[in-house]
């Protein structure tokens, strides 16, 4: 890392208050020793669910036999990224029409400023257009990140989206905070953890800018 580099950490902060899809398992901590109660070392034990602010879902979310998060190749999490800002509105899905320009990177993160605060819960977040995540990997993204808790929309059954992602063997980065990132190229750094059989992870998503 150069002195010219700089760090956009995309990572929304990891509290109790963060909120979780409704009827996941939201963060606790039980503190099992603490120095300032006499002990030698804290210690603290976490409790959440594996979809917890920026997170990777493996394709054992949606897909039935899928590889769980601990096959994932990780590739797709770290390098070259476009930061992309849209222009649609809430409860829709992101389409070609919702921003200007091409995709020139592997690994794309749509800016959709439609979950604006990840401690207030709303339902009416924008989520992928299945086409759109279909005809991104044919133009070879192997990466898809969004500002909100699900590629979906809230209500959908179906999703359609999800799917798409596991036809075409695309990875999903949900959760990220894009609010201060200027629309543009970047090194993405958002690696999951090896977790055995799990069907996501959180992850310390963060942005450098390239030289």
């Amino acid at each position: 890392m150069t002195s010219g580099d700089r760090l956009y950490d995309i990572t929304p902060l990891v509290t109790p208050n963060l909120k979780v899809w409704p009827g996941d398992t939201p963060l606790s901590r039980e503190v099992l020793l603490d120095m300032k109660d006499g002990a030698n070392i804290t210690l603290s034990t976490l409790r959440a669910t594996v979809h917890l602010g920026a997170h990777a879902d493996a394709p054992s979310h949606y897909g039935t036999d899928a590889p769980s998060i601990e096959s994932s190749d990780l590739r797709p999490y770290l390098g070259r990224c476009q930061v992309v800002h849209t222009t649609v509105e809430r409860n829709q899905r992101i389409t070609f029409d919702h921003f200007e320009g091409t995709i020139e990177a592997e690994r794309v993160l749509f800016k959709t400023s439609t979950f604006p605060d990840s401690q207030v819960w709303n339902e009416e977040f924008a989520a992928l257009s299945p086409d759109l995540v279909r005809d991104l990997s044919g133009q070879g993204v192997r990466l898809i990140g969004i500002d909100t808790p699900s590629v979906d929309v809230f209500d959908s059954k179906e999703l359609p989206a999800h799917k798409a992602f596991l036809e075409t063997e695309t990875r999903i980065l949900e959760g990220i905070v894009l609010d201060e990132v200027p629309a543009g190229f970047y090194e993405l750094i958002a690696l999951p953890l090896k977790l055995d059989g799990f069907d996501a992870s959180p992850v310390r998503a963060v942005l450098r800018t390239l030289s």
